[in-house]
């Protein structure tokens, strides 16, 4: 039964609707294993696993029948708690949030359930997803399941933990600065932040158009077809994308005639030496898939961090308090991000929107012009380190600024082009090092497609499996 829950989406679904395993011995499978990690990694916002087991049973009784199922029949799914679960509360990681439960699923929500999906519950999140570790007021600390104590990375805290801990195959993120790919990167997993637009994300936040929703799996495939399910226009959201992301184009013998770009720092980022190395030598792997690469300094990197910091602190401008006993119910680090920036006015405001516009155009068009497929970098610039930091003991302090080891991440939302973490390597610790493929807006199965390739021919071994 255990080996249920470690499968992936695509063999669970597959073996569902063959009638060799029924949604209820995979859900309880996948229920038992969250048991046995959640207390050391401690990933849930909410568990849902009474109505979970109601739904698997529904799912049964339909396979019985012989009637039509989706693509997800039965397949178990979580949610981060930022987005809307039908008879859940939504509290992004925010003592200040109602508990009240959310009496509708978000639209993408909705989608995975009627694919089929088994909704297990709601993951932990950092408040209001303003920072990539892994610590928050109102749930505590989430552990990395490669090794406790070690941060699992954010804002997507919980649905990476589960994902490395081979607690389920799919899980929902979401990502306004890396909140997809850093915590995948940390836990050894595959975090895919599709191109702003391709998934509805409502209500739509006001917040400079940067938050995108989007799969943590442990495989490509099931994040491919995760992001297809979602995927497509939505009334809800009015910067939807009048396409739909089709999984069969990922697919592809190798990467011949693919031209991919190679930065170790983008012009301007410190990186750890066991990431640097990790990274430069999986070069070899796209190169053996057949692939053109080149190193390479794109001119829009050293312009990032000035900006994205200005753009930061507009997209966390709504959460600022001034009563002193709200403010003691916040992240200390969330305050002091807010305190440095509170006399941001409306005329610089407008202004950062602007600049980022215009970060976004030199970004697609340096893929336009140059012919590169694809940018491939670290994922982020340190590997796991202690929860409770911002920033890991060997770097110097700050009250808030984690985005310093984060610096290549970002650039793609701003760009809102599509990039994809997946794991690359260890540190000597066995902790994991994530690789991040990025491409041009709407070339999300480009890079799906690379980052398939590259694990062909570089696998890595999950950590539970070791």
């Amino acid at each position: 039964m255990s080996d249920l829950a470690t499968l992936s989406a695509v063999e669970q679904a597959q073996m569902i609707r063959d009638r060799r395993a029924s949604p209820v011995e995979v859900t309880k499978a996948v229920l038992g294993r969250i048991a046995e990690w959640e207390p050391r990694i401690n990933a849930f916002a909410a568990l849902d696993a009474e109505r979970a087991m109601i739904a698997a049973r529904a799912a049964e009784a339909m396979v019985m029948a012989g009637v039509p199922i989706g693509p997800l029949h039965g397949v178990p799914v979580t949610i981060k708690d930022v987005q809307a679960v039908e008879g859940l509360p939504t509290r992004r990681g925010s003592r200040l949030t109602s508990d009240a439960p959310a009496v509708a699923d978000a639209p993408l929500v909705k989608r995975l359930r009627d694919a089929g999906g088994i909704i297990l519950g709601k993951t932990a999140a950092t408040e209001n997803g303003w920072t990539a570790v892994s610590s928050g007021p109102l749930m505590g600390h989430t552990h990395n399941p490669w090794m406790q104590g070690r941060t699992a990375g954010g804002s997507s805290s919980g649905a990476a933990a589960l994902a490395g801990a081979g607690c389920g195959a799919l899980h929902l993120g979401t990502d306004g600065a890396g909140s997809i790919r850093i915590p995948a990167h940390f836990c050894g997993v595959v975090g895919h932040k599709p191109t702003f637009g391709l998934v509805p994300y409502a209500p739509v936040p006001n917040n400079n158009s940067v938050s995108h929703a989007g799969p943590l799996a442990r495989s490509v495939g099931d994040a491919a077809l995760m992001l297809e399910i979602m995927s497509g226009l939505h009334s809800a959201d009015h910067t939807t994308l009048p396409m739909k992301f089709r999984s069969a184009e990922v697919w592809g013998p190798d990467l011949k005639g693919m031209r991919i770009a190679y930065s170790p720092d983008l012009g301007h980022a410190r990186v750890d030496p066991e990431v640097a190395e990790a990274v430069r030598g999986s070069i070899n792997a796209l190169v053996a898939a057949g692939a053109t690469v080149e190193e390479v300094t794109p001119p829009w990197g050293p312009k990032g961090p000035e900006l994205e910091r200005l753009v930061w602190a507009v997209a966390m401008y709504p959460f600022i308090e001034t009563d002193p006993a709200r403010r003691a119910e916040m992240d200390p680090g969330l305050v002091a991000c807010l305190d440095e920036y509170v006399g941001l006015t409306v005329k610089e405001a407008i202004a950062t929107s602007a600049k980022r516009i215009a970060y976004a155009a030199e970004v697609n068009g340096w893929f336009a012009d140059g012919g590169w497929d694809a940018l491939v970098t670290p994922a982020a610039s340190v590997a796991a380190f202690e929860v409770g930091r911002q920033r890991p003991a060997h770097w110097p302090d700050h009250v808030w600024d984690w985005l310093v080891w984060a610096e290549f991440s970002y650039p793609f939302d701003l760009s809102h082009g599509p990039a994809v973490s997946v794991p690359c390597g260890r540190t000597g610790e066995g902790l994991p090092i994530g690789l991040q493929i990025a491409g041009a807006r709407c070339d999300d199965a480009k890079v799906l497609r690379i980052a398939d390739a590259f694990l062909r021919a570089q696998p890595f071994q999950p950590g539970f499996a070791r």
